[in-house]
């Protein structure tokens, strides 16, 4: 059964009467928002909700903003909405919101990073001064949203150094940007405007790709059977040894790639070659045990195996391939790791369908590098070294923010 409150909320609405939402009320609604689920789920109860939350005091904004923070996506649409509508009657009725209160929320480093920005876009209409005050310091901020404007700043600070001809200087405070730069966009920016100072930039290790590899194949895929097919290089990675391929014996051949994007390609290293499987390995040293996100792209179909542990796989063939196209998790323990990509070439003879590559990056869940501990010895000692157990330690240091 309606509440009197519910009834009376609906017509006020009908009849354009603006009746604020007593604060008390705000736990609840928001709690009711939060219920919300799909195939309509709850949303009877969420637009009456709804309805009153929109008519919220402006001292209920920050509560409001709080809770995006454990809400599923249709439960953040409702409650962004809810915000947007509150805090418009109130600009639009010349009411003050609670700027303190809003610029502690975007400080507060634990909420969610769009709730944050959403309190500072609110904060920054009425106190425009809080982009100077805040902007600054966030170049390390864990809301990438928020991050993305002080990259921006700083990048434009650079470039009227550079204008001024105060090329050292530009080129500090671009390298400082960039080391905070985690949007594809923005550093490629940034890494072209260093370039253009005749500055290196070593983008592979600052987006944290694999770029030092030991490669196998290539094994049989005709009619697409060596994707389930388990062939040596799965039961046991052994750089010294030999295996029987699609067209003889084959070697584990090392490859480091040079390319911005860690790109690996089989067909430079092993032949171009159609219905074929390659096999691609090596060991990233950490620190610590951790978590971490490991962003694989490939045109091929593509498996990826951590200390022999299936963690990715997608049978997927020429679908397209863009940087981060896929994502998984797994933990890192400390010391040596084992890392094996598997990736399939089909027999179409398009040029379109030419590419048998991949390409592999570790990092945290913002995208920050997570890179090899170790330092790489003279490339003459690993191969004294290696032996039987063979794997190459990709040591690139990077970013640590």
């Amino acid at each position: 059964m309606q509440s009197f409150r519910q009834l009376l909320a609906f017509g006020a609405v009908a009849l354009g009467v603006c009746l604020p939402a007593p604060a008390a009320d705000v736990p609840e609604l928001l709690k009711t928002l939060k219920a919300v689920g799909p195939l309509g789920a709850g949303q009877r109860e969420a637009a009456r909700a709804w309805a009153e939350l929109a008519r919220a005091d402006a001292v209920a904004l920050p509560a409001m903003l709080a809770a995006l923070d454990d809400a599923n996506p249709l439960a953040a649409n409702w409650i962004r909405t809810a915000i947007d509508a509150a805090a418009e009657r109130q600009l639009g009725a010349h009411a003050a919101l609670p700027k303190e209160d809003l610029e502690k929320f975007v400080r507060q480093r634990q909420h969610n990073g769009p709730a944050r920005r959403l309190a500072y876009e609110l904060l920054v209409e009425v106190d425009p001064g809080a982009t100077a005050r805040l902007i600054p310091g966030m170049l390390d901020d864990p809301s990438l949203e928020l991050r993305r404007d002080a990259v921006a700043a700083l990048a434009d600070e650079a470039a009227a150094m550079e204008k001024a001809e105060r090329t050292g200087e530009a080129v500090a405070v671009y390298r400082r940007a960039l080391g905070s730069a985690r949007d594809l966009d923005q550093i490629q920016t940034l890494a072209g405007r260093l370039r253009g100072l005749h500055q290196t930039v070593d983008l592979a290790r600052h987006f944290g790709f694999i770029v030092h590899w030991q490669l196998i194949g290539p094994f049989d895929n005709t009619g697409h059977k060596g994707f389930d097919a388990v062939y040596p290089p799965e039961r046991e990675v052994d750089l010294s040894a030999s295996y029987p391929g699609k067209h003889g014996t084959l070697h584990w051949v090392e490859h480091v790639t040079k390319q911005d994007y860690g790109i690996v390609d089989f067909n430079q290293v092993l032949g171009e070659e159609k219905s074929v499987v390659g096999y691609a390995a090596t060991t990233f040293i950490a620190a610590k045990q951790r978590e971490v996100e490991f962003r694989l792209a490939s045109f091929s179909a593509v498996k990826l195996w951590l200390n022999g542990q299936l963690i990715d796989q997608h049978n997927v063939y020429h679908n397209g391939s863009q940087m981060d196209q896929y994502v998984s998790r797994g933990v890192l323990r400390a010391g040596p790791n084992r890392i094996l990509v598997k990736a399939c070439q089909t027999n179409l003879p398009q040029e379109w369908a030419r590419a048998w590559q991949f390409q592999l990056r570790v990092c945290d869940q913002r995208g920050t590098a997570v890179l090899s501990a170790d330092r790489r010895p003279p490339a003459e000692q690993v191969k004294g070294k290696q032996g039987n157990t063979g794997f190459r330690h990709d040591s690139i240091e990077g970013p640590k923010t």
